[in-house]
């Protein structure tokens, strides 16, 4: 997970996929937080993305770094641990502008049952367990 982890943290950016009925939807994400042991991503209630996973919690993303991309697929769960909301603001500070832990738009989610594969055109993939 650490791997994963520093991998999409080096990227900065790296792209989501959610489903919207029998839409596939793609969008760029640039959170991603190690907190207790799971990988966290972040949204705003307020957004399209946060029915999205709450009607069909299976994503995928994806994530390049010039050499090797990484795609993560698995289940997100939406975590309400003020905590956790605390952990990733304090990993952006930036979004403070934005969002603060409890005030009802902040949502965190972290991924189970995830596996990660990593690729390029000159090795063979891997993947990996979270």
């Amino acid at each position: 997970m650490q791997e994963v982890y520093e991998f999409l943290k080096k990227c900065g950016t790296y792209y989501l996929a959610t489903m919207e009925g029998n839409q596939p939807r793609v969008r760029p994400f640039g959170t991603i937080d190690l907190y207790n042991g799971r990988l966290y991503i972040q949204t705003g209630r307020s957004k399209k993305v946060a029915d999205q996973l709450k009607d069909n919690g299976h994503v995928e993303l994806c994530a390049f770094d010039g050499q090797t991309w990484v795609r993560v697929a698995g289940q997100i769960v939406l975590d309400p641990d003020i905590k956790a909301q605390e952990h990733m603001l304090d990993a952006y500070p930036s979004l403070k502008a934005m969002y603060a832990p409890g005030d009802g738009n902040t949502e965190v989610y972290y991924l189970k049952n995830a596996t990660a594969t990593f690729s390029s055109f000159t090795a063979p993939s891997r993947t990996v367990e979270l």
